[in-house]
Protein backbone atom coordinates (compact mmCIF):
# COMPACT_ATOMS: atom_id res chain seq x y z
CA UNK A 1 0.00 0.00 0.00
CA UNK A 2 1.19 3.60 -0.63
CA UNK A 3 1.95 6.36 1.57
CA UNK A 4 -0.83 8.75 1.30
CA UNK A 5 0.11 12.70 0.38
CA UNK A 6 0.88 14.67 2.97
CA UNK A 7 -2.30 16.32 4.63
CA UNK A 8 -1.02 19.72 3.46
CA UNK A 9 -0.41 19.14 -0.20
CA UNK A 10 -3.29 16.79 -1.17
CA UNK A 11 -5.70 17.43 -3.94
CA UNK A 12 -8.47 15.60 -2.52
CA UNK A 13 -11.69 13.94 -4.41
CA UNK A 14 -14.29 13.41 -2.22
CA UNK A 15 -17.05 10.82 -3.55
CA UNK A 16 -20.16 9.84 -1.76
CA UNK A 17 -23.61 7.71 -2.59
CA UNK A 18 -21.87 5.69 -5.36
CA UNK A 19 -25.03 3.53 -5.12
CA UNK A 20 -23.53 0.68 -7.48
CA UNK A 21 -23.19 3.21 -10.36
CA UNK A 22 -20.38 1.92 -12.22
CA UNK A 23 -21.18 4.75 -14.80
CA UNK A 24 -21.28 7.50 -12.64
CA UNK A 25 -17.98 6.62 -10.65
CA UNK A 26 -16.32 6.01 -14.06
CA UNK A 27 -16.54 9.51 -14.96
CA UNK A 28 -16.12 11.02 -11.60
CA UNK A 29 -12.70 9.32 -11.15
CA UNK A 30 -11.48 10.29 -14.83
CA UNK A 31 -12.30 13.48 -14.04
CA UNK A 32 -10.56 13.46 -10.51
CA UNK A 33 -7.19 12.53 -12.31
CA UNK A 34 -7.88 14.96 -14.95
CA UNK A 35 -7.87 17.76 -11.88
CA UNK A 36 -4.74 15.96 -10.60
CA UNK A 37 -6.75 14.29 -7.36
CA UNK A 38 -3.40 12.27 -5.43
CA UNK A 39 -5.95 11.33 -2.66
CA UNK A 40 -9.36 9.88 -2.87
CA UNK A 41 -12.09 9.28 0.23
CA UNK A 42 -15.55 7.50 -0.29
CA UNK A 43 -18.07 8.86 1.86
CA UNK A 44 -20.47 6.21 2.51
CA UNK A 45 -23.37 4.12 0.15
CA UNK A 46 -21.02 2.62 -2.33
CA UNK A 47 -24.03 -0.01 -3.19
CA UNK A 48 -28.34 0.31 -3.08
CA UNK A 49 -30.17 1.58 -5.59
CA UNK A 50 -27.82 1.04 -9.02
CA UNK A 51 -27.08 -2.59 -11.19
CA UNK A 52 -23.38 -2.55 -10.49
CA UNK A 53 -22.28 -3.07 -6.90
CA UNK A 54 -19.90 -5.56 -7.38
CA UNK A 55 -18.03 -3.53 -10.23
CA UNK A 56 -18.26 -0.37 -7.70
CA UNK A 57 -16.95 -2.54 -4.84
CA UNK A 58 -14.15 -3.90 -6.73
CA UNK A 59 -13.07 -0.13 -8.18
CA UNK A 60 -13.49 0.69 -4.22
CA UNK A 61 -11.86 -2.12 -2.78
CA UNK A 62 -9.02 -1.95 -5.07
CA UNK A 63 -8.75 1.80 -4.59
CA UNK A 64 -8.30 0.96 -0.48
CA UNK A 65 -5.72 -1.01 -1.18
CA UNK A 66 -3.58 1.65 -2.36
CA UNK A 67 -4.46 4.31 0.21
CA UNK A 68 -8.09 5.65 -0.59
CA UNK A 69 -10.01 6.16 2.25
CA UNK A 70 -13.77 4.88 2.92
CA UNK A 71 -16.35 4.77 4.84
CA UNK A 72 -19.75 3.17 5.68
CA UNK A 73 -23.03 4.65 4.83
CA UNK A 74 -26.38 3.45 5.67
CA UNK A 75 -27.23 1.54 2.19
CA UNK A 76 -23.74 -0.10 2.94
CA UNK A 77 -25.38 -1.18 6.55
CA UNK A 78 -28.37 -2.60 4.79
CA UNK A 79 -26.47 -4.60 2.07
CA UNK A 80 -25.05 -6.62 5.18
CA UNK A 81 -28.82 -7.17 7.08
CA UNK A 82 -31.09 -6.80 4.50
CA UNK A 83 -34.92 -7.21 5.79
CA UNK A 84 -36.28 -10.28 4.46
CA UNK A 85 -39.42 -10.34 2.38
CA UNK A 86 -40.29 -6.49 2.77
CA UNK A 87 -42.23 -4.49 0.41
CA UNK A 88 -40.21 -1.76 0.69
CA UNK A 89 -37.93 -0.88 -2.25
CA UNK A 90 -35.14 -0.05 -0.33
CA UNK A 91 -34.88 -3.34 1.99
CA UNK A 92 -35.65 -5.39 -1.57
CA UNK A 93 -32.54 -3.41 -2.99
CA UNK A 94 -30.72 -4.36 -0.20
CA UNK A 95 -31.78 -8.17 -0.17
CA UNK A 96 -30.87 -8.30 -3.74
CA UNK A 97 -27.30 -6.82 -3.16
CA UNK A 98 -26.99 -8.82 -0.34
CA UNK A 99 -27.49 -12.10 -2.72
CA UNK A 100 -24.92 -10.62 -5.51
CA UNK A 101 -22.04 -9.35 -3.26
CA UNK A 102 -18.87 -11.98 -2.66
CA UNK A 103 -17.24 -12.78 0.44
CA UNK A 104 -14.88 -10.53 0.36
CA UNK A 105 -16.86 -7.70 -0.63
CA UNK A 106 -18.92 -8.25 2.02
CA UNK A 107 -16.03 -8.63 4.66
CA UNK A 108 -14.88 -5.02 3.30
CA UNK A 109 -18.22 -3.69 3.83
CA UNK A 110 -18.18 -4.42 7.58
CA UNK A 111 -15.02 -3.43 8.17
CA UNK A 112 -15.69 0.02 6.97
CA UNK A 113 -15.57 3.15 9.86
CA UNK A 114 -18.68 5.04 10.59
CA UNK A 115 -16.35 8.02 10.70
CA UNK A 116 -12.99 8.89 9.97
CA UNK A 117 -10.59 11.36 11.73
CA UNK A 118 -7.77 12.75 9.31
CA UNK A 119 -5.79 15.62 11.00
CA UNK A 120 -8.46 18.77 10.84
CA UNK A 121 -10.71 16.88 8.83
CA UNK A 122 -13.71 14.15 9.81
CA UNK A 123 -15.41 11.73 7.34
CA UNK A 124 -18.63 11.02 7.87
CA UNK A 125 -21.57 9.26 5.82
CA UNK A 126 -24.46 11.94 7.70
CA UNK A 127 -23.94 13.20 10.45
CA UNK A 128 -21.14 13.47 13.12
CA UNK A 129 -24.19 13.50 15.91
CA UNK A 130 -24.94 9.58 16.45
CA UNK A 131 -24.05 8.80 12.68
CA UNK A 132 -25.38 5.45 13.02
CA UNK A 133 -29.02 7.08 12.85
CA UNK A 134 -28.04 8.18 9.34
CA UNK A 135 -29.57 12.20 10.14
CA UNK A 136 -30.01 14.28 7.00
CA UNK A 137 -27.79 17.23 7.46
CA UNK A 138 -30.11 19.38 4.96
CA UNK A 139 -29.77 22.59 7.11
CA UNK A 140 -27.83 24.89 9.64
CA UNK A 141 -29.67 23.50 12.48
CA UNK A 142 -28.73 19.63 12.05
CA UNK A 143 -24.95 21.42 10.81
CA UNK A 144 -24.78 22.55 13.65
CA UNK A 145 -25.25 20.04 15.47
CA UNK A 146 -22.77 18.03 13.00
CA UNK A 147 -20.27 19.74 13.48
CA UNK A 148 -20.99 19.91 17.60
CA UNK A 149 -19.59 16.58 17.34
CA UNK A 150 -17.06 16.69 15.17
CA UNK A 151 -14.24 16.69 17.99
CA UNK A 152 -11.34 19.40 16.78
CA UNK A 153 -12.31 19.07 13.19
CA UNK A 154 -12.43 22.14 11.22
CA UNK A 155 -13.88 20.88 7.83
CA UNK A 156 -16.35 17.88 8.17
CA UNK A 157 -16.99 16.24 5.00
CA UNK A 158 -20.12 14.06 4.13
CA UNK A 159 -23.10 13.24 1.94
CA UNK A 160 -26.22 11.22 2.44
CA UNK A 161 -28.48 14.35 1.27
CA UNK A 162 -27.42 14.00 -2.61
CA UNK A 163 -27.43 17.45 -3.39
CA UNK A 164 -23.96 19.76 -2.70
CA UNK A 165 -24.00 22.05 0.15
CA UNK A 166 -21.77 24.40 2.72
CA UNK A 167 -22.40 25.16 5.67
CA UNK A 168 -19.86 27.52 7.79
CA UNK A 169 -19.53 28.80 11.66
CA UNK A 170 -18.02 32.05 12.04
CA UNK A 171 -16.26 33.05 15.46
CA UNK A 172 -19.39 33.55 17.43
CA UNK A 173 -20.98 29.93 16.82
CA UNK A 174 -23.92 30.91 14.70
CA UNK A 175 -23.77 28.02 11.77
CA UNK A 176 -25.07 29.59 8.31
CA UNK A 177 -25.54 28.02 4.90
CA UNK A 178 -23.36 29.56 1.63
CA UNK A 179 -24.91 28.43 -1.73
CA UNK A 180 -21.77 27.16 -4.12
CA UNK A 181 -21.64 27.20 -7.15
CA UNK A 182 -20.15 23.87 -9.13
CA UNK A 183 -16.74 24.55 -10.95
CA UNK A 184 -16.19 27.72 -8.27
CA UNK A 185 -13.60 27.01 -5.87
CA UNK A 186 -14.48 28.04 -2.27
CA UNK A 187 -11.87 29.44 0.33
CA UNK A 188 -12.55 27.00 3.21
CA UNK A 189 -9.74 28.69 5.78
CA UNK A 190 -9.46 27.05 9.19
CA UNK A 191 -10.09 30.30 11.32
CA UNK A 192 -13.66 28.99 10.35
CA UNK A 193 -15.21 25.56 10.73
CA UNK A 194 -17.22 23.99 7.50
CA UNK A 195 -19.45 21.32 6.66
CA UNK A 196 -20.00 20.45 3.21
CA UNK A 197 -22.11 17.71 1.81
CA UNK A 198 -20.61 16.91 -1.22
CA UNK A 199 -23.48 15.24 -3.35
CA UNK A 200 -24.02 12.10 -4.89
CA UNK A 201 -21.94 10.11 -7.57
CA UNK A 202 -24.45 7.42 -8.44
CA UNK A 203 -28.33 9.31 -8.09
CA UNK A 204 -27.94 12.97 -7.97
CA UNK A 205 -31.17 14.42 -6.44
CA UNK A 206 -31.27 18.15 -7.35
CA UNK A 207 -33.01 17.82 -10.73
CA UNK A 208 -29.90 17.51 -13.09
CA UNK A 209 -28.44 14.17 -14.31
CA UNK A 210 -24.88 14.65 -14.06
CA UNK A 211 -23.01 13.27 -11.09
CA UNK A 212 -21.62 14.64 -8.59
CA UNK A 213 -18.36 15.09 -6.21
CA UNK A 214 -15.97 17.68 -4.78
CA UNK A 215 -12.46 18.76 -5.04
CA UNK A 216 -10.29 19.85 -1.63
CA UNK A 217 -7.11 21.29 -2.09
CA UNK A 218 -5.52 21.17 1.61
CA UNK A 219 -2.62 23.61 0.15
CA UNK A 220 -4.94 26.44 -0.99
CA UNK A 221 -7.84 25.50 1.43
CA UNK A 222 -10.61 25.65 -1.30
CA UNK A 223 -13.37 23.47 -1.94
CA UNK A 224 -14.81 23.08 -5.07
CA UNK A 225 -17.79 21.25 -5.80
CA UNK A 226 -17.91 19.18 -9.25
CA UNK A 227 -20.52 18.22 -11.90
CA UNK A 228 -19.26 15.71 -14.21
CA UNK A 229 -21.73 14.43 -17.20
CA UNK A 230 -21.83 10.61 -17.91
CA UNK A 231 -24.03 8.24 -19.44
CA UNK A 232 -26.51 7.93 -17.55
CA UNK A 233 -28.31 5.86 -19.74
CA UNK A 234 -26.39 3.31 -19.80
CA UNK A 235 -26.74 3.08 -16.02
CA UNK A 236 -30.46 2.98 -16.07
CA UNK A 237 -29.86 -0.02 -18.87
CA UNK A 238 -27.77 -1.89 -16.33
CA UNK A 239 -30.34 -0.88 -13.38
CA UNK A 240 -33.28 -2.39 -16.18
CA UNK A 241 -31.07 -5.32 -16.83
CA UNK A 242 -30.71 -6.38 -13.18
CA UNK A 243 -34.59 -6.51 -12.84
CA UNK A 244 -34.27 -3.45 -10.29
CA UNK A 245 -37.20 -1.24 -9.98
CA UNK A 246 -37.54 0.73 -13.45
CA UNK A 247 -38.38 3.96 -10.92
CA UNK A 248 -34.58 3.45 -9.62
CA UNK A 249 -33.65 4.20 -13.82
CA UNK A 250 -36.07 6.38 -14.45
CA UNK A 251 -34.99 8.88 -11.72
CA UNK A 252 -31.15 9.02 -13.22
CA UNK A 253 -32.34 10.87 -16.16
CA UNK A 254 -34.08 12.84 -14.18
CA UNK A 255 -32.31 14.05 -10.81
CA UNK A 256 -34.90 12.68 -8.51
Amino acid sequence: MREPPTLLTMKLALLSDLHANRHALQACLADARARSASQYAFLGDLVGYGGEPGAVLDTVMEMAHRGAWVIRGNHDDAALAPVANSDRADHAGAAWTAARITGPQREFLASLPLTLPRDFMLLVHASANKPERWTYVEDAQRAADSLDFAGDATHVFGGHVHEQRLFFQGLVGKTMAFEPTAGVPVPVPRHRRWLATVGSVGQPRDGRSEAMYAMFDTQALALTFVRVPYDHLAAASAIRAAGLPAANAVRLALGR
